[in-house]
């Protein structure tokens, strides 16, 4: 376990600095810059609760102050913003459970629950510079329609319970970590969409 590999990925414009963290230390960690020697293994109650995808929040305009807001700050037009993350955060899985070593996800009016045992982290290296770490999950029980693998990306190299994630599922370990362009997003599920917008915006 804890095996890792360097993969090349494309360029990765997504460092997050729609939600940075409060404690100083973990600033360069959370843009991406660590050594090997810093990244910790993790258990998948790290990630425990009911979560909510924020995709919705973008489709019915709930984000667009999170927009305007990187407009200001950024190198792109809020449309653009849009636009990006719109490609990231779209997804059908509209709610996922994490309780023990289950997990639940929620597409429409259907549940699928996967048992899953953890299966390593990896490290991959962007073409901006900057690294991320992928906590790999595999399904060994449970529904064979929920996702054979789930990796997660919260910033965090190291135990620590997520306030939010980047979920990456399906069936193909590798081909998943060279998705760099959709990465659905979570926050809790009892988060209404305007403290979401708050917690994106509170750099």
């Amino acid at each position: 376990m804890g095996s890792h590999s360097t993969v090349w990925a494309a360029d990765h414009e997504h460092d997050h600095d729609d939600h940075a963290h409060d404690h100083g230390q973990d600033k360069d960690i959370y843009a991406g810059y660590f050594d090997d020697d810093q990244v910790e293994d993790r258990k998948l109650s790290d990630w425990a609760g009911d979560w909510q995808s924020v995709y919705p929040y973008l489709q019915d305009g709930t984000l667009d102050p999170v927009f305007a807001h990187k407009a200001a700050h950024g190198d792109k037009t809020a449309a653009e913003y849009n636009a990006y993350y719109e490609k990231g955060y779209q997804t059908d899985v509209n709610r996922i459970v994490i309780d023990g070593d289950d997990v639940t996800f929620y597409e429409g009016d259907e549940a699928h629950t996967g048992e899953y045992i953890y299966d390593g982290h990896e490290i991959l290296t962007y073409e901006a510079g900057n690294r991320g770490v992928r906590y790999v999950f595999e399904r060994e029980g449970g529904d064979e329609e929920a996702p054979k693998y789930f990796q997660f990306s919260d910033h965090a190299i190291s135990p620590n319970d997520a306030d939010h994630y980047h979920l990456y599922m399906g069936d193909d370990r590798d081909a998943l970590l060279e998705e760099v362009t959709n990465w659905p997003t979570y926050y809790p599920s009892d988060l209404s969409g305007e403290e979401i917008t708050e917690e994106m915006m509170a750099h």
